[in-house]
């Protein structure tokens, strides 16, 4: 297996994890409509200096045009004029900052149940999310729909942050009770609570009082609650953990490219991309090409021009094989005694993001990495209920934001993981194949909760038999 490192190329393969856990956290914001989203996020903009002077000046110039006294804060974020006007957030907007500690890329996704499917586009890449929660309201549905969703895309980090504290006089039994009953729902989607693991990697989800309005517990500790003793939200995502051991999880590289430059200098040259998705590829390694199931082994890896004898997710790299095969984009490189198994019948948790229904026997298009094949709903077994977390068995189709479980038949093998193994080869699109629009995110295998008994899969569509 490739963890068969040598000692030196264990410290790099370290070095590189350690430098990548250090300098960047992507993490996306949620939670249900006016919990203070966007005004966090101009908080923690404001507050840890990462605003410019001619930005704060625009926002403070449109803050008096609606007649404000203080800079509303949200606006740093809301910058669709329909956003301003409602005071919502509908697209995903997308902030970059630093720390001297820490770079961040932040999702703000919006809050309505009708751009649910925004927050599964923010927290698909997110390795933290931050569910907000009013303080007055406590945990509502869209909270438990927000939690269910970065449950089921395995984010592995959950923060709750109770906001508008100084609207509950900075009590806290209020935030207590609303922790408690956030961290149960969050334990029954397979979340542990922080500090209920020793190993830190295993901790997940913590809960953090503040008001982003008036700033308490965002950048700076707050005076107005000395029975809170954690950290606050800056300081918390400067320093929880990401990142893992590459060498702990099998390679897995789709090959997005074939180099044939057939030159007086490269006559015979033929050099595979892509982006290693997992894992630890090194030169010797032998490998399986999927889905046609040939075999050959490394002979050379090129790294932005330099040739290595080791390369490691996510670098994106160029291989050449000792045998001249037929590889062409969207095949899937692995180690030969960890490949995956393809398969033609596919079952997975999905997200519903389109307006029109997905239904049982619809013809949809399914890209898996760099791999595009056409696709059949057979049947689609149940429909998840965010309260109790029940499967309604049956449902017949899914409508927008719906999350529930689908089977599919390929016309061509796919090489899945299960997506609880890999979020990069576990997770797929279903796509219109009439127009390209996207219309479900999937999960391959099991979800947090177990799948419910389907209905009788429904007759292959006419001309779409496979």
């Amino acid at each position: 297996m490739t963890s068969n490192l040598t000692s030196e190329e264990q410290a790099a393969a370290a070095a590189v994890e350690r430098s990548a856990a250090t300098s960047q956290l992507r993490f996306a914001t949620a939670g249900s409509v006016d919990d203070g989203k966007s005004t966090l996020v101009g908080r923690l903009l404001h507050d840890s200096k990462s605003v410019l002077a001619d930005q704060l000046e625009a926002v403070e110039h449109a803050s008096r045009s609606r007649g404000q006294e203080a800079p509303d804060l949200a606006l740093l974020t809301d910058g669709l004029r329909a956003e301003r006007e409602q005071g919502i957030t509908i697209d995903v907007a997308y902030r970059y900052f630093a720390t001297p500690k820490r770079r961040f890329i932040l999702a703000d996704t919006p809050g309505h149940v009708q751009y649910t499917r925004n927050m599964v586009t923010g927290a698909s890449t997110a390795e933290l999310a931050v569910v907000l929660v009013d303080a007055r309201n406590g945990v509502v549905e869209q909270t438990r729909r927000h939690a269910a969703v970065a449950a089921l895309l395995r984010v592995p980090h959950v923060v709750l942050a109770v906001n508008k504290m100084d609207l509950v006089d900075y009590a806290e039994p209020v935030f207590a009770a609303i922790a408690e009953e956030f961290t149960t729902y969050a334990a029954s989607l397979g979340v542990p609570a922080w500090g209920s693991g020793g190993n830190p990697q295993e901790n997940r989800c913590t809960a953090i009082p503040i008001s982003a309005l008036a700033g308490d517990n965002v950048v700076t500790a707050s005076a107005n609650m000395d029975w809170y003793g954690g950290p606050t939200v800056l300081e918390h995502l400067e320093t929880v953990p990401v990142g893992t051991d590459p060498s702990q999880d099998p390679a897995r590289f789709p090959v997005q490219y074939v180099i044939r430059p057939q030159t007086a200098e490269h006559p015979d040259y033929r050099g595979y991309a892509g982006q290693i998705a997992s894992g630890v590829l090194r030169v010797g390694d032998a490998v399986t090409v999927l889905p046609s199931g040939r075999t050959s082994t490394i002979t050379g890896i090129d790294a932005l021009g330099a040739m290595v004898d080791v390369a490691w997710a996510p670098q994106s790299v160029t291989l050449t094989l000792a045998d001249d095969l037929d590889i062409s984009r969207g095949d899937l490189l692995a180690p030969s005694d960890h490949a995956p198994e393809t398969t033609r019948d596919v079952e997975a948790t999905v997200c519903h993001l389109h307006d029109r229904p997905l239904r049982v026997g619809d013809r949809v298009l399914l890209k898996h990495t760099t791999r595009t094949v056409k696709a059949i709903i057979k049947d689609i077994p149940s429909r998840l209920t965010l309260a109790d977390l029940s499967h309604h068995p049956a449902p017949g189709e899914l409508a927008a934001n719906d999350i529930g479980r689908v089977v599919l038949r390929t016309s061509e093998p796919l090489a899945l993981d299960a997506y609880d193994a890999s979020r990069r080869t576990g997770s797929f699109l279903l796509i219109d194949p009439a127009d390209g629009t996207t219309l479900t995110a999937a999960m391959a295998g099991d979800s947090f909760a177990a799948p419910a008994k389907g209905a009788e899969a429904a007759r292959d569509d006419e001309g779409w038999e496979f």
